[in-house]
């Protein structure tokens, strides 16, 4: 019970920031912005003759789009999901609202799951609004669906939920600048552990691929981020992928979805840092 109206506390808190609103205003105006974009995609002209180009290819440049844009959506969300958690309990600490909180019947546990749970709905449901307005945009102005846009949803929550719990976890004992600059150089970390990892396999350079790998293991987001790619990119581009080594070597592109393994990894991961983030907490003297 005392973990639910924490949640719906900080919720409710969050909500009323202008941070929430300004990103909110800036989404609409980029889902906007970028649906006018694939309006216009039927206007490209081929060759020298100048004709219209064949609806297959204005659909593979639509998919390719398509995944730029979620990635650009992919950065401001997992930003987001970072300087929201960042404040999420050293705020509360030196504020000293926490320490009016815990002398009551409250586990320093149950404000760590509160906060937690408050946040993963919160991102979870701007992955979800922001991406049902993109594909619905794209999808009446250019035609174009994706193949598994649910699943697609799933894993950029997914990631989000890293990053928050990573950031929630450094909330304990960092300032909240400090939390948010290491988050934030750990997801670009890992998302160059996933380019270094594509490469190396694409060309056999087993080190490389190692390397790779284990920069992904430490931080698993761009896993989850490939698990995007590979939900919205058509049959065609994945076929490209398995059997051209510039397509698997091109981070925008992947030939296979995260395997049942690297899934089960990253939710184990956000059990870990979760534990250990109540762990901190409870250590910590207010």
């Amino acid at each position: 019970m005392a973990i639910l109206t924490i949640a719906r506390l900080t919720f409710r808190e969050a909500s009323r920031r202008r941070l929430l609103l300004t990103v909110a205003i800036l989404t609409v105006v980029m889902v906007v912005a970028t649906t006018w974009g694939f309006s216009r995609l039927d206007t490209l002209t081929c060759g020298r003759d100048r004709q219209a180009c064949p609806p297959e290819e204005i659909k593979l440049v639509t998919a390719q789009l398509l995944i730029l844009v979620a990635y650009m959506f992919n950065v401001v969300l997992a930003l987001g999901a970072v300087f929201v958690s960042a404040t999420a309990i050293s705020g509360e600490v030196d504020s000293g609202i926490a320490l009016a909180m815990l002398p009551r019947p409250i586990r320093r546990s149950d404000l760590v799951l509160g906060k937690w749970l408050a946040l993963v709905v919160l991102v979870s449901a701007y992955a979800a609004v922001t991406a049902a307005l993109e594909f619905i945009g794209v999808d009446l102005v250019a035609g174009y669906l994706p193949p598994h846009p649910v699943i697609a949803v799933f894993f950029l929550a997914g990631q989000s939920v890293i990053l928050l719990t990573l950031a929630l976890l450094g909330s304990t004992r960092l300032a909240p600048m400090t939390t948010g600059v290491i988050a934030v150089v750990l997801f670009g970390l890992a998302w160059l552990g996933g380019i270094a990892e594509a490469i190396g396999l694409a060309f056999n350079n087993a080190t490389i691929a190692a390397v790779g790998t284990a920069m992904g293991l430490i931080v698993p987001t761009d896993g989850l981020w490939r698990g995007v790619i590979f939900n919205l990119e058509p049959v065609a581009v994945v076929t490209l992928s398995t059997s051209s080594r510039g397509f698997a070597a091109n981070p925008f592109n992947v030939g296979a979805p995260p395997p049942p393994a690297y899934i089960i990894w990253a939710v184990a991961w956000v059990a870990v840092i979760l534990g250990l983030t109540m762990w901190s907490f409870a250590k910590r003297d207010l």
